[in-house]
């Protein structure tokens, strides 16, 4: 018995089942999901340097490049962005959607090592590697000002308080402060 044959002999039997296939078929669409940009987060890996005083030209010949060339070699990386900028250089790795992040981590890393003896001996520290977020744009600037408090009171408090206090909170990567003072050296005396 095929399915025409049912459907002139038991029209009923037929009806009932479109029926509940048609009620399954809304049921379904109310909770299908449909979004017009998927949530897909690529694997992207950062690598900051820090050259205190050198120009961008500079970071660009002598940090960035050497860096460059030799992360270059990795397998699975879909684009390479750097910039150079006065006293610092960033450079983005992003990998293609099917690579591990902990592997190319490591794999950058390595190559960042061997890499470190081309950099000049004077940079401030070894470069960075940071896992990023491909959604981790900031969220919240804040402006910090006292009429009471000097430029370094600020920034020692924002320093040692604030962003010690937001790096505790939950989701919360990172903290960063721009246009922070610091002392050349501090002394306490001991009074009495």
């Amino acid at each position: 018995m095929d399915l025409a044959e049912l459907s002139v002999k038991r029209p009923v039997l037929v009806t009932v089942f479109s029926i509940i296939i048609i009620l399954f078929g809304l049921i379904g669409f109310n909770y299908l999901g449909v979004r017009e940009f998927p949530s897909v987060d690529p694997p992207v890996i950062t690598v900051r340097t820090s050259y205190t005083g050198a120009n961008a030209d500079v970071i660009q010949s002598q940090i960035t490049e050497p860096l460059e060339k030799a992360i270059n070699g990795i397998d699975g990386i879909r684009t390479l962005s750097s910039a150079s900028n006065q006293g610092s250089s960033i450079i983005t790795v992003e990998f293609n959607l099917s690579s591990n992040l902990e592997a190319a981590a490591n794999d950058v890393r390595d190559k960042v090592s061997q890499a470190v003896k081309q950099l000049p001996q004077d940079i401030d520290a070894p470069p960075v590697v940071s896992k990023a977020d491909a959604n981790s744009d900031p969220i919240i600037s804040m402006t910090l000002v006292s009429d009471t408090r000097s430029l370094l009171d600020v920034s020692d408090y924002a320093e040692n308080v604030l962003a010690q206090n937001f790096q505790t909170i939950s989701g919360v990567s990172a903290v960063q402060i721009w246009g922070q003072r610091r002392y050349c050296m501090r002394i306490r005396l001991k009074p009495g």
